[in-house]
């Protein structure tokens, strides 16, 4: 992990789930970390925790659909730390779980407004002064849902194809200029959204045991591979742990 010290990464979402485990192993590692996410209560708790262990990391509350208050937690992060070296699209939203026909209009919509335009407004917030340094790295969140549709998910499945399709672009237009950007395709994992979809009861997920769903500290530990040189030539699309290929690549348990 000695890639990962003096890194500086600013991690959306961060506050539970994938984006606050993933903050503790970074900065466990050496890496100093911006937490970006709506509780301003919750980041400052994983700010104090992380400090407390000997870590580095400071936290800027705002929302991912609002492109200015992305703008300023990139703006706060260069001040503090100098630069940005790394940004992790992980902010994502999947409540509430309907058919189409009985979606809540404006709910799908936020979750357009999180999932997809929340991702783009950090990859714009973000790109102009990694293109300035010449180099960068990205990391989108992803899911299954981004190729494959589920029951109830019309929301979720478009909003993580359009990332994907996000990714790709960005792959093709900027990797000639220093930016990496990848995918991360994990699987379910056993985190607070899990909880939402099963409680829902609509398609096969809501039913997995929860012994099905792979721990959030897997995720970090493939985020934490993929921001090593061993993992360059998987720029610019998505890297799944749902086979044991990546499993293997990230050295995880591999399914049985």
């Amino acid at each position: 992990m000695e890639h990962l010290k003096g890194k500086t990464i600013l991690i959306t979402g961060a506050s539970q789930g994938i984006g606050k485990i993933t903050a503790h192993f970074l900065a466990k590692h050496g890496a100093k970390i911006m937490l970006f996410a709506r509780s301003s209560d919750k980041l400052q708790k994983i700010v104090s925790d992380i400090k407390e262990t000997g870590g580095t990391a400071e936290a800027f509350s705002g929302s991912v659909s609002n492109y200015e208050d992305l703008q300023k937690a990139v703006i706060k992060t260069t001040s503090i730390y100098g630069k940005i070296d790394v940004l992790i699209n992980n902010a994502g939203i999947i409540d509430p779980i309907a058919r189409l026909a009985e979606s809540d209009i404006y709910a799908w919509s936020e979750v357009v407004d999180v999932n997809f335009k929340g991702v783009y407004h950090g990859l714009r917030a973000v790109l102009p002064d990694m293109l300035t340094k010449g180099q960068g790295t990205i990391i989108n969140i992803s899911s299954g849902a981004a190729t494959s549709t589920l029951e109830g998910w019309s929301h979720y499945c478009s909003t993580k194809a359009a990332v994907l399709s996000l990714t790709r672009c960005i792959h093709k237009e900027y990797a000639d200029q220093g930016i990496r950007i990848f995918g991360l395709s994990p699987g379910t994992v056993a985190t607070e959204m899990q909880q939402i979809i099963k409680d829902s009861g609509i398609n096969p997920v809501s039913q997995l045991d929860w012994s099905s769903h792979i721990p959030a500290e897997w995720v970090a530990k493939a985020i934490a591979y993929l921001l090593s040189e061993d993992a360059k030539d998987l720029a610019g699309d998505d890297f799944s742990l749902k086979n044991n290929e990546g499993r293997k690549r990230v050295g995880l348990p591999i399914l049985s």
